[in-house]
């Protein structure tokens, strides 16, 4: 009989720990609770900081700095017309859903400085397309008069394109490895050629146990 109530003891237990097959639960965090950390890959623990500070450096940056002359003024606060061609990841992991993000804080949090004006996604987007261009060759002249063109006909002139790029590297150890994340905004003036560069790096351990954890950062 002792046996019996053991065996469903033990039953129980593996019930309430594993959850019933195919089933999956959820909970909504707090403003206060921590982000959950990627096992695998980068995730919101990783990008959030790493668009905060990136941000606030460009925006300290573009604040001080007086060789970029090509604004236009309104009230005495020198505007930059900023179009933000996108989000280009160079890292050794894929970003998912999180590229769709990353464009979005960043570009609301650049849009809330009086310094900016930002030309609205649906914008760029179509004048894009229409050209049929792509964000890396936007570095070219033609290029840039082309989706000048195809704004102003839109009534959306712009004097800056933003870039945002994120590049990682990998050190590794045994089964353990080391990612350095690196997120790069690029401010460029179309009319000088001049641009201001800000970036921003996190660095995050990856393990198979706890105890590679202890071993390589002794946390």
């Amino acid at each position: 009989m002792k046996a019996l109530q053991l065996t469903g003891c033990a039953l129980l237990t593996f019930v309430l720990l594993s959850g019933c097959r195919n089933r999956q639960y959820a909970h909504v965090l707090d403003r206060d609770d921590q982000d959950m950390v990627g096992s695998h890959e980068a995730g919101a623990e990783t990008w959030k900081p790493l668009i905060d500070e990136s941000v606030a450096s460009m925006l300290g940056r573009a604040c001080s700095d007086v060789s970029t002359v090509s604004y236009t003024t309104a009230g005495g606060t020198p505007v930059r017309n900023v179009c933000f061609v996108g989000v280009e990841n160079r890292s050794s992991e894929p970003i998912g859903d999180f590229r769709e993000q990353i464009y979005e804080y960043i570009d609301a949090a650049i849009g809330r400085s009086d310094q900016f004006d930002m030309i609205s996604r649906r914008y760029v987007e179509a004048a894009m397309s229409e050209i049929r261009c792509r964000p890396e060759v936007l570095v070219l002249p033609q290029k840039q008069a082309e989706l000048q063109a195809a704004l102003q006909r839109a009534e959306q002139p712009f004097d800056f394109i933003l870039f945002a790029k994120i590049s990682s590297g990998t050190t590794r150890s045994n089964k353990d490895y080391q990612r350095d994340y690196l997120l790069t905004l690029e401010l460029l003036d179309i009319h000088t050629g001049k641009s201001l560069k800000e970036s921003a790096s996190l660095r995050k351990g990856y393990h198979k146990t706890r105890l590679g954890e202890l071993r390589h950062y002794g946390n």
